[in-house]
């Protein structure tokens, strides 16, 4: 019972000494470390998490990242082919993938990233000053420019994309990893975060973007124009034909009614002589009251008809007095 007291509190005893010099560390799953004597690594890199043993005071634990990181490279301004100075801001996604080659040539994490920003950056910079604008700018080179409401033939001539931003993207990512893997980084992924304009050139931007919307907003209302006059123009010829219609109707009526008319007098006037002889009386006084006034002076000579009728009236008219 007393040697295996003894034996416990020497086992303790051990454990805390072990912990006291060094010679005990432990490994989370997130980490991997490379352990170093003298400054020189020493043995494989430990990515196994749990207790692990090195020999005290002689070598040391340096702790690795295991997880995927994150670069976020600073906005930076550069120009493409067509000479127009935009501000680019990138973003990738990185992880160690050979712990030994990296840390013998980067050490630790900062100088990782800032090998990261001179490769990367780099890279970016190549690409953007091989391709012109708006191939930075449009994201694929199948992208269909908004056309709405123009016609097939009145479309507006856009200029055609041969890369697209993606495959530019894509080109940095694949020249970077390659560059990367000597340090013992695999690049996960690369994007283009943000496009800006740089400040000097945006108003010439903005100018040929209003420029072109203008430009649609012109054809849209040449077309509401022409298509007005033709509904106008539709419209009046409407308006004549039925004027027309109708007046023809107007006159057909008339004609209709002055031939019944016609009929009617003939037949209430035509029946004896004495009523054909009072209608070709009524008929000349209509027609001396349309062409006799107060204020006409008429010479008559003593055989015309109106001279008869007026003498005779006078005499009537000279009886009666009597």
């Amino acid at each position: 019972m007393k040697r295996l007291y003894l034996g416990t509190i020497a086992s303790i005893s051990l454990v805390f000494f072990l912990f006291a010099t060094g010679a005990i560390y432990t490994v989370r799953e997130d980490q991997q470390v490379i352990l170093t004597q003298f400054g020189k690594p020493v043995g494989e890199p430990v990515k196994k998490a749990g207790l692990h043993f090195k020999i005290p005071f002689i070598q040391k634990v340096n702790v690795l990242e295991k997880r995927v990181l994150a670069w976020d490279g600073q906005s930076s301004q550069m120009p493409t082919r067509d000479k127009t100075y935009i501000m680019v801001d990138t973003f990738a996604r990185w992880e160690i993938s050979n712990p030994l080659a990296y840390f013998q040539k980067l050490r630790d994490e900062r100088s990782a990233l800032s090998r990261l920003d001179d490769i990367l950056g780099s890279e970016t910079r190549n690409a953007v000053a091989k391709n012109d604008l708006i191939e930075v700018v449009r994201s694929t080179k199948d992208r269909i420019p908004d056309t709405t409401g123009l016609q097939k033939d009145e479309a507006i001539d856009f200029e055609p994309i041969k890369v697209g931003r993606r495959a530019i993207e894509q080109k940095v990512f694949e020249t970077a990893k390659a560059k990367l893997e000597t340090f013992g980084i695999n690049l996960l992924d690369l994007r283009i975060k943000r496009i800006n304009y740089n400040q000097e050139v945006a108003p010439q931007i903005y100018q040929r973007m209003i420029s072109e919307r203008q430009q649609i907003a012109e054809r849209f209302r040449s077309e509401g124009a022409g298509e007005a006059a033709r509904i106008k123009g539709k419209m009046d010829r409407e308006i004549k034909t039925i004027e027309s219609e109708a007046y023809a109707k107007v006159q057909s009526i008339l004609g209709q009614a002055e031939a019944e008319s016609t009929r009617i007098y003939a037949e209430a006037f035509g029946a004896t002589k004495e009523r054909e002889d009072f209608y070709e009386f009524v008929k000349t006084l209509e027609a001396y009251d349309k062409i006799l006034d107060a204020n006409t002076t008429v010479i008559l000579s003593t055989e015309s008809d109106l001279f008869e009728l007026l003498k005779g009236s006078s005499s009537d008219r000279e009886g009666a007095s009597e």
